[in-house]
C-alpha cells in the first residue's frame, strides 16, 4: 500500500506523540527519583514479529531504542514456545542477557491486539531503585556474577488476559528494600501501557490498520535512506580509535576498548575486535547493549534521523565474542552505562580523524553512581541512588556543556532539592569544578563539585565511577578534561578509594562526608587557536586559574583582559 506523504507525516506525529504521552503518564506516577525527576525510562511500539523499534518517545533514554527490540525479540520467542498468548497479557522481566542493560531496568511487553491477532508490541522500562542485591541501589563495583547485583526476573507474565498476577507482584516486591517505591513504579508503567493500548485503539479506528502499518513500513524504510545518504557524504576509509576502562572493581588492571570504522559508499561498519575479553567484575555489556549503544552514537553523528530501527540497516556491527561487549549468563553488567560511554567515546574520537566537523571530544565519561543507605530512627530503610552530571565535550560549533548529563540518555540530573527532601542528607556543595575542562579553541565544558554529608546516624556508600585513571580525550588537537576524584571522610581524615573509581562498604557516622570531583570534557580543536577574551573571561568566572590558563593557553590569553 502506498501512504501520501501528508498522510505520513501525520501518523509519525500521531504514534510519536503515543510514545509521548506513555513516557509523560509514567514519569508523573512513577515514586522513585530517578524515573520520576531524572526520567530513566523508556517506552515505545516495536514490530509485531521481529520486535524491531518502531516508534519511541522523544522523553526516553535513546539507549533504550535498541536494547528494547532484544527484550521485546525475547517475549515474542517466548510467547511462540509457550503457545498461551492472549489480548491482555504483560510480561515483565529484568534479565540483562535478554533484555539488555542492567538488573535495575525493569521491562513491561504487552503484545497488542487488533481484530484477534498482534498488530504490534507495547513496551516500558524503569530503572526501579532497588531490585535486591547486595548492595542497595545495585552499583555493586565487587560483583562477580549477576546475582550479587540484583534479583533476576525472566520473562513472566505480570498479567494474564488483563488480569493481574498477584503471585508474580508478591515475589517482586518481596525482592526489594523498597516495596512501596517498587509497587508505584510497576504502577505506573502498566498505566502507561494501558493508555499506549486506549491510544492505539483510536488511531485505528480512525485510520485504519492497513495504513497504520503502511505508515510504520514506510518510516522504517524512510529512516534507512536517510542514513545511507548520510554515510554517503562522508569520505571511504578506515579509522581505529583505542581507550580504557579503569579496572573491572576487582582486578586493578585497565581494560581497552577498541573501534575500527570503515565507511564504503553508504554502508557504515564498525568491528570492535581489540576489546578486552569478558571481565570477572560488571563492567560486561550484553550483545544487544553494545549494538544499541552503536545506534546512539549514530545518533548523535546524525541528529536528523529518526528514532526507528531503519536506521541500523545500512550498519554492520561486529563485536567479538567473549568480550566484554558480549556478556554470557551469569557475567555481572551492572556498570553497563560506563562501557557503553567508553564506546561512544572511541567511535567519536575515531571518527574524528575522518569528518572532525562532525563529532564532539569526549563527554566526563561516567555517571558515578553513588549510593547512600542506611535505617532512619523509626527504623525505616533508605537508599539514596543517584547519577552525577559533568562536562560535555568541545564541538566545531563551540564549548562543551557545563555540568550536563551523560551523552546515552536524555535523562536529567535529580535536583539537590528533591535529593535533600526525600533522604537524611544534605549537599554541603553542588557547583561547578574550576580546571576540570580539556583546553582547547572550544574548550570542554566544566565538570562539578558534590560534597554530601550524612544526617543519620550511620549508614554506608557505594561507589561505580569511572575516568579515575584514563581522562576524556579532546579532537581535532584538543586537550584531555581532568580526571574523575571521589573521597571520603571518617573520623576526620579524608580517604579515597585503592580502585580509584569503585568501592563498597563505607561507612559514615552522623557529619562525615563524601566528596565527588567530576571530570570535564574534551577540548576541540588546538588550545593556542583560543581566542584571548574568551580565555580571560573563564578566569574572570572562575572557570579556569590564573595558573591553569597560563599551562594550558600560554602567557598570550592575559591580552584579553583589557
Amino acid at each position: 500500500m502506498t501512504i501520501d506523504p501528508i498522510t505520513l507525516a501525520v501518523l509519525a506525529g500521531r504514534m510519536e506523540q503515543i510514545a509521548d504521552e506513555m513516557d509523560a503518564t509514567l514519569f508523573r506516577s512513577a515514586f522513585n527519583p530517578i524515573i520520576a525527576e531524572a526520567h530513566d525510562a523508556s517506552h515505545g511500539l516495536y514490530h509485531a514479529s521481529s520486535g524491531e523499534t518502531l516508534v519511541q518517545g522523544k522523553s526516553g533514554l535513546p539507549i533504550f531504542v535498541g536494547v528494547m527490540a532484544f527484550a521485546v525479540k525475547a517475549v515474542i520467542d517466548k510467547s511462540a514456545r509457550d503457545g498461551d498468548l492472549s489480548d491482555g497479557d504483560v510480561y515483565i522481566f529484568n534479565d540483562a542477557h535478554i533484555g539488555g542493560t542492567h538488573l535495575s531496568d525493569m521491562r513491561l511487553v504487552r503484545p497488542y491486539f487488533h481484530d484477534g491477532a498482534v498488530f504490534c508490541h507495547l513496551a516500558s522500562v524503569g530503572h526501579w531503585h532497588d531490585v535486591g542485591g547486595a548492595v542497595p541501589g545495585n552499583y555493586n563495583p565487587r560483583a562477580t556474577e549477576v546475582f550479587q547485583e540484583a534479583f533476576v526476573l525472566p520473562p513472566v507474565k505480570l498479567m494474564r488476559g488483563g488480569v493481574l498476577q498477584q503471585d508474580v507482584v508478591d515475589i517482586v516486591l518481596r525482592n526489594t528494600r523498597l516495596p512501596a517505591s517498587a509497587q508505584g513504579d510497576l504502577n505506573g508503567q502498566i498505566n502507561a501501557l494501558d493508555l499506549g493500548a486506549r491510544r492505539l485503539d483510536a488511531l485505528l479506528a480512525e485510520y485504519g490498520a492497513e495504513t497504520v502499518r503502511a505508515a510504520l513500513d514506510a518510516l522504517s524504510d524512510r529512516a534507512e535512506t536517510m542514513t545511507r545518504a548520510e554515510v554517503s557524504a562522508l569520505p571511504d576509509g578506515r579509522w581505529e580509535a583505542i581507550d580504557c576502562l579503569d579496572n573491572d572493581g576487582i582486578t586493578d588492571r585497565e581494560l581497552p576498548i577498541k573501534v575500527a570504522i570503515e565507511i564504503r559508499g553508504d554502508r557504515l561498519a564498525l568491528d570492535f575486535t581489540g576489546t578486552a575479553g569478558a571481565t570477572a567484575g560488571p563492567v560486561n555489556i550484553s550483545h544487544g547493549t553494545a549494538v544499541a549503544c552503536v545506534y546512539v552514537a549514530i545518533k548523535h553523528i546524525f541528529p536528523g534521523l529518526p528514532a526507528n530501527a531503519g536506521v541500523m540497516r545500512p550498519i554492520d556491527v561486529t563485536i567479538p565474542p567473549k568480550s566484554l561487549l558480549s556478556a554470557e549468563f551469569p557475567a555481572p553488567t551492572g556498570g553497563y552505562t560506563e562501557t557503553i560511554l567508553r564506546m561512544i567515546d572511541v567511535i567519536f574520537s575515531a571518527l574524528s580523524q575522518a569528518v572532525p566537523d562532525r563529532v564532539v571530544a569526549n563527554a566526563y565519561g561516567t555517571i558515578n553512581a553513588l549510593s547512600l543507605a542506611g535505617h532512619r530512627a523509626d527504623g525505616r530503610r533508605w537508599v539514596m541512588f543517584s547519577f552525577y552530571g559533568g562536562g560535555h565535550g568541545g564541538s566545531p560549533e563551540g564549548d562543551g556543556l557545563n555540568h550536563g548529563n551523560a551523552p546515552i540518555s536524555t535523562a536529567t540530573i535529580p535536583p539537590v532539592e528533591i535529593l535533600e527532601s526525600a533522604y537524611p542528607v544534605m549537599f554541603r556543595q553542588w557547583a561547578l569544578r574550576p580546571d576540570s575542562a580539556g583546553a582547547g579553541q572550544h574548550r570542554g565544558g566544566l565538570g562539578a563539585v558534590y560534597e554530601i554529608e550524612l544526617l543519620e546516624q550511620s549508614a554506608e556508600a557505594f561507589l561505580f565511577g569511572e575516568r579515575g585513571c584514563h581522562a576524556p580525550k579532546g579532537v581535532a588537537g584538543g586537550g584531555e578534561a581532568a580526571l574523575n576524584r571521589f573521597a571520603y571522610e571518617n573520623a576526620g581524615t579524608w580517604h579515597t578509594p585503592p580502585m580509584v573509581s569503585k568501592m563498597v562498604g563505607i561507612h559514615l557516622k552522623k557529619g562525615e562526608r563524601v566528596r565527588l570531583e567530576t571530570p570535564g570534557g574534551g577540548g576541540y580543536g588546538p588550545a593556542r587557536a583560543r581566542d584571548a577574551t574568551a580565555v580571560a573571561r573563564d578566569v574572570r568566572l572562575g572557570y579556569l586559574s590564573a595558573e591553569g590558563a597560563d599551562a594550558a593557553y600560554g602567557h598570550d590569553w592575559r591580552k584579553g583582559q583589557a
